[in-house]
């Protein structure tokens, strides 16, 4: 069966080389070189997962990611590529599916697009279906966010309510893109967004992600 965590994986482990450790991406400042010491960490040091949800632990977190910057990029690569350890819950393929099939094609598409490339993929369907499952479970975490009443919606017909309300905006494109919109990245979506100019203006600027 087709883990598409680890297809997204790989595909970034490819790219990597390619733009080098100085290319720009779509995570605020950061270069290639600090995307993947935040993986690399994220994967092989279980004590900065705290600091991904909560500022408190923020710092520690942070610090275990610029003492990765150090190592070579080519390293650094190569550690993002084996994937996480074996005594990691995410080796398990089911896991790392269901924990990392966002958290990787959303990367991949920061340096994709961070490197120039706008254009969206066409991704496979076991792909879509994942991605458009992770959305879902993280619904809650996006209805806390969103500051307008808002519902997305795939062009296959897949509907999900965002946060209840009237007027709601709504927003459709393919299941990759919505993936980017619904994590921060408004201004590269390829998606059509529809409703209230100011709701629209609101949910544009909305700080998602998870």
């Amino acid at each position: 069966m087709t883990n598409p965590a680890a297809t997204e994986r790989e595909l970034l482990c490819n790219l990597f080389p390619e733009v080098g450790p100085q290319a720009p991406t779509l995570c605020g400042d950061w270069t290639t070189l600090d995307l993947a010491a935040h993986l690399v960490v994220r994967d092989r040091r279980p004590d900065s997962l705290p600091g991904l949800v909560f500022d408190f632990a923020a710092g520690h977190t942070e610090k275990l990611r610029l003492e990765a910057t150090q190592q070579p990029f080519e390293e650094l690569v190569d550690q993002v590529r084996s994937g996480p350890p074996r005594w990691s819950p995410t080796s398990f393929a089911l896991v790392d599916k269901a924990t990392n099939t966002i958290e990787f094609f959303v990367h991949h598409e920061d340096v994709r697009r961070g490197s120039g490339s706008g254009a969206g993929r066409d991704l496979p369907a076991a792909t879509e279906d994942e991605l458009w499952s992770g959305l879902k479970r993280v619904a809650p975490v996006l209805r806390r966010q969103s500051p307008a009443p808002l519902t997305i919606a795939t062009d296959d017909g897949r509907e999900l309510k965002i946060k209840s309300g009237p007027s709601p905006v709504r927003v459709t494109g393919p299941v990759g893109e919505l993936v980017l919109f619904m994590y921060g990245r408004q201004a590269v979506a390829h998606v059509d967004v529809a409703g209230d100019q100011n709701a629209i203006d609101q949910v544009m600027t909305a700080a998602f992600g998870v």
